[in-house]
């Protein structure tokens, strides 16, 4: 069976950060983890977790992803020097990546990742995913994953992310750092079971940009007009403004049905927009010509009373059930003061108490990046700005 154990720190040197996540989480026993999931923030170096890693635990798989702050047992930092760790002990799970992996070719690299982990182990009955935060077509990953494995297996993860610039991600595996990389967690312990949901908390404005003119997941023009022009002059922003400048301010929404929109909380589903080239942006997910993209607000009582109802219906679903561990994607553009690191950590409070055993807190992994896969609907879902729980239980 496997077993999970975790820790966070705020370390200036990346080396001893390592050192102390590892000696925290499983005290002596370090060197027995089989796998290390590693979430840091940019200000640290890649190439130096993943070696010191391998140096305490050898015979443990590696994986890390970059992020802007992180979430563990410990509570919230959103410094540039924050590390967690999820550390599992155990042998039920299949580790599958690779490199490159792109908007147009993200249906690709993914089936090929989903063929190896099926091949690696028939058992695999959750996927826990981790991509590329910039250019990549998330809805294509799901397609390729649930063409191999079929859509009752739950799809949980997120996407790399940098200081909410938008520039640049990383990726690792082992002992090899990537810039667009991907890795997939296939976790087959028969007795485990993970109950997903997420939830926003922003509303929708105005009148709906509308996509005249696109590729995949690019999207060239809105409403017959350069579309990265079109967009900054909705936000109110100059020409000379990059991602950076529009991740708090605009996020994009997707009109819900009725049904999936009162199982939301809310009435659209986000998208973050984390790259463009030229006036041409790339999108999350493939966006169809005839889209209506509306621009919204962050509603504060709505963000936590959403959140309320998130955790009571996850509580519900797991009827009775202990968690073992949990794993947490959320994006930076939440919250009432949006960077307010105090009201951050009482969201925060908010999230976590209601799964403490025993009066602690289960083995927590968490970050903040640029998107969040959880069920929506029955079905696997990317999302964005979202707050996004994926809980384990036995």
């Amino acid at each position: 069976m496997l077993q999970f154990h975790s820790a966070s720190t705020r370390m200036v040197n990346t080396r001893r950060g390592v050192q102390e996540c590892l000696e925290s989480a499983m005290g002596s026993g370090y060197p027995k983890a089989d796998l290390l999931i590693f979430h840091a923030s940019i200000g640290h170096d890649f190439q130096e977790i993943v070696e010191e890693a391998h140096a305490m635990a050898p015979n443990a798989r590696i994986l890390a992803a970059s992020c802007c702050g992180v979430v563990g047992r410990e509570g919230v930092s959103e410094s540039m020097k924050d590390i967690a760790l999820m550390a599992i002990e155990g042998n039920e799970f299949a580790v599958a990546s690779c490199d490159q992996i792109y908007g147009h070719n993200s249906y690709e690299k993914c089936l090929e990742m989903a063929k190896d982990l099926k091949a690696q182990n028939q058992g695999v009955n959750m996927l826990y995913f981790l991509g590329s935060g910039i250019d990549i077509a998330n809805d294509r990953c799901i397609e390729a994953f649930e063409e191999v494995f079929g859509k009752d297996v739950t799809i949980f993860g997120a996407t790399s992310s940098d200081n909410m610039k938008g520039y640049i991600s990383f990726q690792a595996v082992d002992q090899q750092v990537y810039e667009h990389g991907a890795y997939v967690v296939g976790f087959a312990d028969p007795t485990l079971k993970v109950e997903t949901q997420a939830t926003h908390g922003f509303v929708a404005f105005g009148e709906p940009l509308v996509v005249t003119k696109s590729v995949g997941h690019i999207i060239q023009e809105f409403n017959g007009k350069p579309a990265w022009q079109e967009y900054l002059n909705r936000l109110g922003l100059g020409a000379d403004s990059d991602c950076g400048d529009t991740i708090p301010i605009g996020a994009l929404g997707e009109k819900l049905s009725p049904e999936l929109a009162k199982e939301y909380g809310n009435d659209h589903l986000l998208r973050v927009v984390t790259k463009h080239d030229g006036n041409e942006m790339h999108y999350a997910t493939e966006c169809p010509e005839g889209t209506e993209l509306w621009l919204t607000n962050r509603d504060e009582e709505l963000i936590f009373s959403e959140m309320d109802r998130l955790v009571q219906d996850v509580k519900q679903r797991m009827n009775g059930k202990e968690a073992v561990a949990v794993f947490h994607a959320d994006c930076l553009a939440r919250g009432r003061f949006l960077f307010n690191r105090i009201i951050k950590e009482e969201l925060v409070g908010a999230m976590q108490f209601p799964f403490y055993v025993n009066g602690e807190c289960p083995p927590w992994l968490g970050m903040y990046g640029f998107g969040e896969f959880a069920r929506l609907g029955g079905e696997n879902t990317y999302h964005n700005y979202t707050t996004a729980l994926y809980v384990i239980y036995r």
